[in-house]
């Protein structure tokens, strides 16, 4: 049996019924929806549900768009990725170019926890946790197929990525990839994994603030002791071409897995003021894990420390891990949030 949550006229946002694109609040919402479509074709797929009894389609078609491509995991043959289309006459694309809507969307699905799904899902977040995601195979079809819709849109304006969870990681690295190759798009990070200690569960501010310090000391003093600057001498100014993209993170105080970004801006800028600014730099584009990884030979980059974010935060409370982590809280209208955009200078 289908839980309520998969079905999209139980649990989807169905007050979009006309969509103002310059909306950030509808906005969000779909990108949401589109990444929930991909957890549900997938689990579609699991069900042998086809045809009418598939739960998937309503959560793109509701907003006017129609499958182009589904990803498919060659390790597991699962669905981990679709490619929408909006369904809009080229006469109204080219006569409204002030609409902040897309002409393409690649979403990504996170972590499935159930069988069929677990073994390859969870070996992913084992790579995401020791920044080695970019070996992947999701990563590198998730990328070429943006690579490719790039040069099939002409603009890459009119193009999405979003991810939730593990996918959000993923479009997290597509769109630093494709950033190096002076690309930006739109770009929507439901629930990112932040790969450290989530310090922001602490209650204590001072232990808080203590340990962030402790740990940005620790990881620019390894990274002295390596001579990362050896290793990677154009970490900084890549670093700072990065600087330009602003993708929309989302996050929850409640989800230990993404709430670090919550401090983790703030303390780097707090950092970027000591010691002439030296040991926050290093602090802000490495982690102890990179650092090391480097130091041993492997091109490593902690991808989740991003330069630039528009951040918010979902200030309502949450009773489960499930409900801070789900990507459902992000349509909702009873929500309270809050924003603040976060740029390296």
């Amino acid at each position: 049996m289908a839980s309520e949550r998969e079905i999209f006229g139980f649990s989807g946002p169905l007050h979009l019924r006309v969509v103002d694109w310059n909306n950030p609040h509808h906005r969000r919402s779909i990108a949401a929806s589109l990444v929930q479509g991909v957890y549900i074709i997938e689990r579609d797929r699991r069900e042998n549900r086809h045809g009418q009894n598939a739960l998937a389609p309503p959560w793109w078609e509701f907003f006017n768009f129609q499958l182009n491509h589904v990803l498919i995991d060659p390790d597991d043959q699962s669905f981990f990725g679709c490619i929408y289309e909006l369904r809009i006459p080229d006469h109204y694309y080219y006569n409204h170019l002030t609409q902040n809507y897309p002409k393409y969307v690649v979403a990504f699905r996170g972590t499935i926890n159930k069988p069929g799904n677990r073994t390859q899902d969870l070996k992913l977040d084992l790579q995401l946790m020791l920044s080695t995601l970019q070996q992947s195979s999701r990563f590198q079809l998730g990328l070429q197929c943006v690579q490719d819709l790039v040069w099939k849109a002409g603009d890459p304006a009119r193009i999405w990525v979003a991810g939730h969870s593990l996918g959000s990681a993923i479009a997290l690295l597509v769109g630093r990839h494709m950033v190096r190759m002076s690309i930006h798009f739109e770009t929507y990070l439901f629930n990112p994994p932040f790969s450290s200690i989530p310090f922001e569960k602490i209650k204590n501010e001072k232990l808080k603030n203590g340990a962030r310090i402790a740990t940005s000391i620790l990881t620019a003093g390894i990274a002295a002791a390596v001579n990362i600057n050896s290793i990677k001498p154009h970490q900084d100014k890549e670093f700072l071409t990065l600087a330009a993209w602003v993708p929309y993170m989302f996050v929850n105080p409640s989800d230990p897995i993404c709430c670090e970004y919550i401090g983790h801006f703030d303390h780097r800028e707090k950092m970027m003021s000591m010691a002439g600014g030296k040991i926050g730099r290093i602090a802000a584009q490495n982690s102890i894990a990179s650092v090391i990884a480097n130091a041993r030979g492997n091109d490593c980059d902690a991808f989740h420390l991003v330069p630039s974010a528009y951040l918010t935060i979902n200030k309502s409370p949450c009773q489960e891990f499930k409900q801070a982590h789900g990507v459902h809280q992000w349509w909702r209208t009873d929500v309270h949030l809050e924003y603040k955009l976060h740029q390296y200078r």
